[in-house]
């Protein structure tokens, strides 16, 4: 949601910005612009794409080695290109880039319109540049120190990166709540929301902290907190390769992640997992195993399609581990009174590590007593500092806005999880133990193996992408699969789709079903299975049309199903991790077929760092 790049140093400011704008696409935006300084500060910025941009400032002098840059998710005020940014102050001699929400940026514009202020968009990030500025004009102080006072009196969320015209080689940064990611160079420093603008010209950043200021003179960089402290920020290598950020040969960045599954489940089992010597550690995890084996309770706390891949683990704990669990949207967790005690354990899921409503449930359980453990893609994200353990999911970089194997790399980790807290607990026969473990390092080439049908599912899109609706059932582990592919489908196609237990169609959704409504079984050999056959009979009675995912070598289920898709024999605990491939690819396939942008959705951002 919303992204930030900024440079200063010795290179041309202007590319590598509109470049790095490129890189952050991926997050969801409907306006950029870019601010750069070469002898005034000037400002240009456009709705629409960065595309867009460039055709608008192809013939404007752009020389300058220092410049901020942004796409604007519209929060306060209209997509359009007034509430772009960058935003001047009063005065015009600075100009700010802002992710996140002032949200009492009301009261301050109110004050700020009686001294006179006069305000040319309807953001609250205006309002912001505006009040920095009021405060160093009436305090004659320094501009970072005009920030840090600012800094106290906002509420909300926020990164920003401000340039001053009478400073020309500094860059003031800033962050509460919202990422920001400094990239170290010889000379030149880096801004932007996470690392992929940044790889491509050092591997060395600087996580900001909340309530950080960061700022760049003269080649030097110093950190200070928000009462004047300086700090010693960390510098880590970031092991990212350039080639992860781009399509390699892909027509979309999601078609390139969903095949990219076998590697990045692969990964995730790296060093973790060997079968053959009954090997299974998680680092991160090595000193809470003991405490959490004995916890009565956990809470998982998540949105999205990373909520989805805690249902799946709720399934896998309380079969394994025989601990009691409760899955709850963070959204809903932050604004309840829940009850949490010491000894809980709280695990947070989250693709990115920003995730807004995640990060807030996390402190609101932490101020119960409550252990965290965090699960994790982004390396040095907020959520993995804020919480007490967790393990990373090594999935790679995602740019695709639909998760793909964010999810099954999350159901890897949790998974793995739940077998380590269930043997330590004594729970798991070593013979079960033995065979997940097994099975664990064979889902990569049956996930393989299930992407050989991607032709296949494309012919079965031809024929639904036109549809209206879908319904998606499952039942067991395989009804947070139903959800995801239901959600898959809602977000890159726009078409509207519902995913339920198969039990439940029975309650309600079987009143919708008739000879134009595609419903999707994930019907596996499982426990559930009979029960499933049942549901597929009662859908074919009304004449629905039947999508079926099954299990190799079933003879019955595709004597009814209008179409099937066969994935591997696994153990039952394990079947989501596969059986959500072929979803993903229809739901890929579909909404190529309807002409949609699948990398970046309508109205949908990659990382939700606001409310």
């Amino acid at each position: 949601m919303c992204g930030i790049v900024a440079y200063v140093g010795h290179r041309e400011a202007a590319p590598l910005i509109i470049k790095g704008l490129k890189r952050l696409e991926y997050r969801g935006y409907d306006s950029a612009g870019i601010a750069l300084l070469n002898g005034a500060l000037n400002v240009y910025k456009k709705k629409g794409k960065v595309k867009d941009l460039e055709e608008t400032i192809a013939s404007e002098n752009l020389s300058s080695t220092i410049g901020i840059g942004h796409t604007r998710w519209a929060t306060h005020g209209e997509p359009n290109d007034r509430n772009a940014h960058p935003h001047y102050s009063a005065s015009g001699n600075l100009a700010i880039i802002h992710n996140g929400i002032i949200e009492n940026y009301s009261s301050i514009k109110k004050n700020l319109m009686k001294k006179g202020h006069v305000f040319h968009s309807d953001t609250d990030s205006e309002v912001f540049i505006h009040f920095i500025e009021d405060i160093q004009v009436n305090t004659g102080c320094l501009l970072e120190e005009a920030v840090r006072l600012a800094m106290k009196e906002v509420v909300g969320a926020y990164a920003i990166a401000i340039m001053d015209v009478t400073a020309p080689n500094q860059l003031i940064a800033a962050r509460k709540g919202s990422p920001l990611v400094i990239g170290v160079g010889e000379g030149e420093f880096f801004f932007a929301s996470d690392a992929t603008p940044i790889i491509e010209y050092t591997h060395e950043m600087i996580y900001l902290n909340d309530y950080e200021i960061a700022v760049v003179r003269d080649g030097e960089l110093t950190v200070k907190n928000i009462d004047n402290d300086l700090q010693s920020p960390y510098i880590q290598t970031v092991e990212l390769e350039l080639e992860a950020i781009e399509k390699g040969g892909f027509d979309h960045f999601m078609l390139k992640e969903i095949f990219e599954q076998p590697r990045s489940v692969a990964d995730c089992l790296r060093g973790r997992v060997n079968a053959d010597s009954g090997h299974l550690v998680l680092g991160g995890l090595r000193e809470y195993i003991d405490k959490l084996a004995k916890a009565k309770r956990i809470v998982i706390v998540a949105c999205g399609t990373s909520w989805h891949a805690g249902l799946v683990a709720e399934y896998i704990f309380e079969e394994l581990a025989r601990i009691n669990v409760e899955v709850e949207y963070a959204s809903e967790f932050r604004y309840r009174n829940p009850i949490i005690k010491e000894g809980d354990f709280v695990i947070a899921i989250s693709q990115s590590g920003e995730t807004a409503d995640t990060l807030a449930a996390i402190e609101l359980a932490k101020s119960k007593g409550a252990t965290i453990i965090g699960v994790c893609n982004v390396v040095g994200s907020s959520i993995p500092r804020a919480t007490h353990a967790g393990a990373y999911t090594h999935a790679g970089p995602e740019i695709g806005v639909a998760s793909t194997k964010a999810f099954t790399a999350q159901v890897v980790v949790l998974t793995q999880m739940a077998i380590s807290v269930a043997r330590k607990k004594g729970t798991l026969h070593e013979d079960t133990f033995r065979r997940l473990l097994f099975e664990l390092e064979r889902i990569p080439s049956k996930i393989e193996k299930v992407l050989q049908n991607d032709e296949k599912i494309k012919g079965i899109a031809e024929k639904f992408k036109d549809a209206r609706n879908f319904i998606y059932l499952g039942r067991g582990y395989n009804f947070p699969v139903a959800l995801e592919g239901a959600l898959k489908l809602k977000e890159i196609s726009y078409i509207h789709a519902e995913g339920y237990p198969a039990a439940e169609m029975k309650h309600g959704p079987i009143a919708l079903i008739d000879a134009e409504m595609p419903v999707v079984f994930i019907a596996t050999k499982d426990s559930s299975y009979e029960k499933v056959v049942s549901n597929i009979q009662e859908v074919k009675a009304r004449k629905g049309q039947v999508i079926a995912i099954v299990t190799e070598g079933d003879k019955l289920i595709p004597t009814m199903a209008d179409y099937v898709i066969e994935i591997p024999a696994m153990h039952e605990a394990l079947i989501p991790l596969v059986s959500v491939i072929p979803l993903q690819l229809l739901s890929y396939h579909i909404a190529v077929l309807r002409g949609c942008n699948v990398d970046q959705p309508r109205n949908l951002a990659k990382s939700v760092t606001v409310e």
